[in-house]
């Protein structure tokens, strides 16, 4: 028997060492093709990759990228082999080990576009709730697979009267790997964090550790960014877009929206995160007709007013109170124009922000998360990713919440998070830094930027 098993044992060795053997003895005719052209000694790098008695695919490319770094002042078509080698060899293995993060099928969520919320002349005008409530009745209507999971989910319909806490993430997986479409309820974002390991490990990896064998595409319902108190006010994104890289994350500014938003991941085979305004169910909202029906593809943020002096990027509760503020600023003379991402993962998948700046020449990015949080994260996409630095003619800003929570009582939250005097100011500042003599100092800066 310990025989048969080391048998085994060294087949599965010898099978998992052949490909590399083989990708081995491509980097091997490529460095000294080039080597042989160049007149250059790479004979210590060469024996190093052709004696190790169990080569890897990071010694490889490590060799590779050594060696056409010693042929940097040669050139010839055979570096240029060599060249191509390490790039294509670079290719294979970031598809072998990064790829498959999120679903290539046909019902892939990033597959489907938008269509957009249909009125009646007389469309009734009803609490945000009421949108969402319709929304979930008729998506249980069209797709048998959709199950809820969460804490009083009934007839009470949770504690803002939609749903309620979900108990166990882990249920909403097990459910999703056998066909099911849970709807896993999360009280409010807050406790997510209790549940952040399981979607972390577990759910945001499944599809990528598996090479597309296995997805569960469970969609994780929660609420917060504005409200009172400790553990209701809090927005971990920057902890969520770092943490769920294999979700995506979505981020709607109020009911309409999030309704689109479940009917596009409804859809879609991927697993998701989406955090309604806890703020905004009480506010009024029309009612569709297609409640249903309409989507929101993933990935595209709304431009809800248009500006030409700076361009203002936000999400969720803080895009109604960026017009407040912006209705203020065009009083004096400055017109602010606001993005709202509506989703951080992805994030603006084709560079409307970046189009934005290039016609305002200002950034402005306002979070309820804690300083150099999500607006770390928004500042490196649109700044670096889609290379926006290139057209600000001055330095982006950002205005954040405070490093602590928010205390009980709506002073808690105004003196918090960004609130819209604090916006008007630090847009201001941004225009009073570019254009002095037409912007005179009016008062203090904003304390959090």
């Amino acid at each position: 028997m310990a025989s048969e098993v080391e048998r085994i044992r060294e087949a599965a060795w010898d099978a998992n060492l052949a490909p590399i053997l083989a990708e081995r003895e491509r980097a091997l005719v490529a460095i000294e093709a080039a080597a042989r052209e160049s007149d250059t000694d790479l004979a210590e790098i060469v024996d190093e990759l052709r004696t190790a008695e169990a080569p890897s695919r990071r010694l490889v490319a490590a060799t590779a990228a050594r060696a056409l770094v010693a042929l940097s002042r040669a050139g010839g078509p055979r570096r240029t082999g060599l060249a191509a080698f390490v790039q294509a060899y670079r290719a294979e293995n970031d598809e072998r080990f990064n790829s498959y993060l999120y679903s290539r099928s046909a019902e892939s969520p990033l597959r489907i576009g938008a269509v957009p919320p249909r009125y009646a002349e007389r469309a009734e005008t009803v609490d945000g709730r009421f949108v969402l409530v319709r929304c979930f009745d008729a998506n249980l209507a069209r797709d048998p697979r959709i199950v809820i999971l969460g804490e009083d989910v009934g007839k009470l319909g949770d504690v803002n009267l939609v749903f309620r806490e979900a108990t166990i993430l882990g249920q909403g997986i097990g459910a999703a790997l056998r066909g099911l479409r849970p709807v896993v309820d999360i009280q409010y974002v807050d406790y997510f964090l209790y549940a952040l390991q399981l979607a972390s490990d577990d759910l945001a990896t499944l599809h990528w550790r598996t090479g597309g064998g296995q997805k569960a595409p469970v969609l994780i319902r929660t609420k917060g960014h504005r409200l009172q108190g400790i553990w209701h006010t809090g927005s971990p994104m920057a902890t969520i877009v770092s943490a769920l890289r294999g979700l995506h994350v979505a981020v709607p500014r109020d009911m309409t929206r999030a309704a689109g938003l479940y009917n596009t991941l409804l859809r879609g085979d991927d697993p998701a995160l989406l955090i309604e305004v806890l703020s905004g169910y009480r506010l009024k909202e029309r009612m569709p007709e297609n409640v249903g029906e309409f989507t929101i593809p993933l990935g595209v943020p709304e431009t809800i007013r248009e500006g030409r002096d700076l361009t203002l990027v936000t999400y969720g509760a803080l895009c109604r109170i960026a017009l407040e503020a912006a209705d203020g600023l065009a009083r004096i003379g400055i017109q602010v124009e606001v993005v709202d991402v509506q989703t951080l993962l992805p994030f603006d998948l084709d560079h409307a922000i970046a189009e934005s700046v290039e016609r305002t020449g200002a950034l402005l990015v306002v979070d309820e998360d804690v300083p150099g949080g999500a607006s770390a994260y928004i500042l490196r996409q649109v700044i670096e990713v889609q290379g926006a630095v290139d057209h600000l003619e001055v330095g982006p800003r950002t205005l954040t919440a405070t490093a602590n929570r928010v205390a009980v009582g709506n002073d808690g939250d105004y003196f918090s998070k960004p609130n819209r005097e604090d916006i008007f100011a630090a847009a201001y500042a941004i225009m009073r830094e570019r254009r002095p003599d037409e912007f005179p100092p009016i008062g203090p800066a904003p304390l959090r930027t």
